[in-house]
């Protein structure tokens, strides 16, 4: 039977407390997550920060300045996904600044040193990867991303809590792996549909798990666009570009997790998300 969702209240100190940023939208994701990153970490006490960031730079991909400035709000670890190759200045990343991200563990693109990235917080050493689903993605670049969970998984030190981004667009594809990986795996947090779900779970074996995290962006928009340019693309069936809005309210989606340190297991799980007015 699966564990109810539980608040993070009053739980044992012999644990680890992640805030878990879901996919942070342009210019408006940027700067919510610099508003309430300290809002949250003061409020939950939280030991390290993670945000999905391949949406950074104006919706789709990364840049150099938009790479320094999330990494000023403070997050700890990033995770990337499909779009993380949008932007040229993705080659540029290792000659001019070492920064911690984890890009798909299953593409074959992906630079050696940012398979996964790892932090050791209050003395235990976390390990965070990222792979992207292959249903419904049209990209010949990934190989199985469950065969890729089992090698990685196998390769890492036993005592690390391990958190894996699974950026899917399949619900079933993200399902089946968090119930593939169940006992074996601290977490597993779905991303890139940029709708939260209504699932936030321990599963049987103690894995903590959610389809889909959410997005940081405009709101109200269609998953961070402008709204009206994708009801026209509906409506008149055309193809248009994407407008990503620089102003108004803000969408905010998060989870909070809770890991045992001696167990590696998710004891307590929780959906974060507010309207933050712009």
């Amino acid at each position: 039977m699966l564990s109810e969702k539980k608040e993070l209240l009053n739980m044992p100190n012999n644990t680890i407390k992640i805030l878990f940023f879901g996919d942070v939208v342009g210019s408006l994701g940027r700067k919510a997550v610099k508003v309430m990153l300290p809002v949250w970490q003061k409020k939950y006490q939280t030991d390290l920060s993670i945000a999905n960031i391949e949406n950074l730079a104006h919706g789709k991909g990364l840049t150099l300045k938009t790479l320094q400035e999330i990494k000023a709000t403070g997050v700890d670890l990033f995770t990337g996904g499909n779009h993380i190759w949008s932007k040229e200045d993705i080659l540029d990343i290792e000659t001019q600044e070492k920064f911690p991200i984890a890009f798909p563990a299953n593409d074959s693109r992906t630079f050696p040193d940012y398979t996964y990235q790892s932090k050791k917080v209050a003395e235990q050493n976390v390990i965070v990867f990222n792979l992207c689903g292959r249903t419904f993605m049209q990209d010949d670049n990934l190989s199985n991303p469950f065969l890729a969970a089992d090698k990685f998984l196998a390769s890492f030190p036993t005592d690390a809590i391990t958190i894996l981004d699974f950026h899917a667009e399949a619900t079933s594809e993200k399902r089946a792996l968090g119930l593939y990986l169940d006992g074996r795996i601290s977490a597993v947090l779905g991303t890139h549909t940029h709708v939260p779900t209504n699932d936030a779970q321990i599963l049987a074996q103690g894995t903590g798990y959610i389809t889909d995290v959410g997005m940081i962006g405009s709101y109200p928009s269609v998953i961070g666009v402008e709204a009206q340019v994708i009801i026209d693309k509906f409506v008149k069936e055309s193809a248009l570009s994407h407008r990503y809005p620089d102003s108004g309210q803000i969408e905010i989606n998060a989870l909070l997790l809770e890991v045992d340190k001696d167990s590696k297991k998710t004891v307590a799980i929780q959906a974060l998300r507010e309207i933050l007015a712009n």
